[in-house]
Parts: C-alpha cells; structure tokens; sequence
C-alpha cells in the first residue's frame, strides 16, 4: 500500500510516494526549498508543488515543525512565520491541494513513529527518545512503544537559551563550529534530556543523521544507547504517510 508524505521543514520540504510495507519511498522524493518568510501560503505553494510532481490524488500525511492540537491546529511556530500560530492546517492543506484528504502531525513524533515501527526503535521498550537534529531540534517520547505527542524538547533551557539554538545542526553551521566543539554542545544537551527522562535509547535524526561518524563516537558520558536514525532524513516523510494510512481506515 502506498500514501503520500511530506516532511515540511525550516529550510525544505520534501515528499515522495511511500510504501507502507517496507517503510521505505516507493519513488525518489522531491524537494523545494521552504520559502522565506515561511507563511501559510507560501508553504501550502511548497507542498502542493511537491504533490502535483508526483500527479498524486489519494490522502496525504504532513509533518509541521510545531506543536499541533487535535490534528488540525498549529500552536507553535518556532522556525516558521509566526501567523502559522491558530491556523486550521488541516484545512489550508486541503483546500489548496484540490479538497484531497490530509492529515497533519507534528514533524519529530512522524519521523519517531516511523523509527518505531520500521527503524532504530523496533521492538524497544521502556522510554525511547528521538531527537531530530536541523533548523531546530525536534523530539518524539515513547514509552514503551507509545508516543507522548508534542514534547518540543528542543525548547528546553541550555546555557540560558532554547537549546535548539545551541546545539542544533543550523547552530553548528552558523557558528562555524568543529564537529568537537558541537558535540559538547550535543553531550551537554543530551545529559539534560537524559537527567529529566532516563531513556534505554536515544534516536538521533534529521539530515546530521548521515554524518553520525563525525560525532556519535565524540559523546561520552550518557548512560542511555545512543544511535542513528536508520531512515535517516526520510523518517518524517514515512512517518507522515503512517499517520495519514491511520486516519484513512
């Protein structure tokens, strides 16, 4: 069976058809760039120009990078345009995709789900995190196999700041640090993470995932297992497709 999923994120967003029974895209994704300042309308453009790419006309699952209420309701914005906060996304999408049937679910508890079931965190018990390291950082909480949604774990203080703008992988590339120096960044973050929640695991996701080599092996002092996301950047897209499967039954 395949569904249609779209990652929407702070610097791209990028869909493909996907197969549900591998957990894997059925076909290459197609990526835009996320328009700047990130409205409403400029992103609904991004996505439709993802979907029409493919001719798609069945449902369609769609991450957001925030937290959402009751499927449909953005109530957080933080890397995209602030008038996103109290949009019916649910809606927006629909109508500008010709009325197709959507389901919108919070970026990192997508691409986390799809870990879940197809990636790092299959057959995991006790609490899992992933965090999805980009723009920002995102997170997705499990205990033992079931999501807690809308964590933002990102947000959480970090040497008097959101910790996504200390440690997130836009922070490593704005601040021109080394790979050492941004480990720190991650380790101390990850033992904050680790003191509030005590997980058996930590997924690390987002694009940062591909070059874990660089990094992984430079964190010490965490109790919890550490590993990459094994889909990688394609979790929220697989993700995305789950939910949307879930809501179409």
């Amino acid at each position: 069976m395949q569904i249609f999923g779209v990652d929407i994120g702070g610097s791209g967003i990028k869909g493909a058809p996907v197969d549900l029974d591998k957990g894997d895209l059925a076909q290459e994704r197609c990526k835009v760039l996320t328009p700047h300042p990130a409205t409403p309308d400029g992103v609904a453009d991004g996505v439709k120009q993802v979907i029409d790419h493919f001719g798609w006309t069945g449902p369609v699952g769609l991450t957001f990078p925030g937290v959402i209420s009751d499927g449909t309701h953005i109530r957080t914005a933080a890397n995209v345009d602030k008038s996103w906060i109290d949009t019916d996304a649910r809606t927006l999408f629909s109508d500008r995709l010709g009325g197709l049937p959507v389901t919108v679910v919070n970026d990192a508890d997508a691409a986390g789900v799809a870990e879940m079931k197809f990636g790092a965190g299959r057959n995991r018990k006790g609490v899992v995190i992933l965090l999805t390291f980009g723009t920002g950082i995102g997170s997705a909480l499990f205990t033992e196999g079931e999501l807690v949604p809308n964590t933002e774990l990102g947000h959480l203080e970090l040497d008097g700041h959101d910790a996504e703008k200390k440690a997130s992988s836009k922070a490593k590339e704005d601040h021109d640090l080394t790979w050492e120096h941004w480990a720190r960044r991650v380790t101390k973050y990850l033992a904050h993470v680790e003191m509030l929640f005590t997980p058996e695991l930590f997924i690390i996701g987002g694009g940062v995932s591909r070059k874990a080599d660089k990094f992984l092996p430079l964190i010490e002092g965490i109790r919890a297992e550490i590993v990459p996301a094994q889909l990688q950047n394609n979790a929220g897209i697989v993700g995305a497709a789950m939910r949307a499967s879930d809501h179409a039954r």
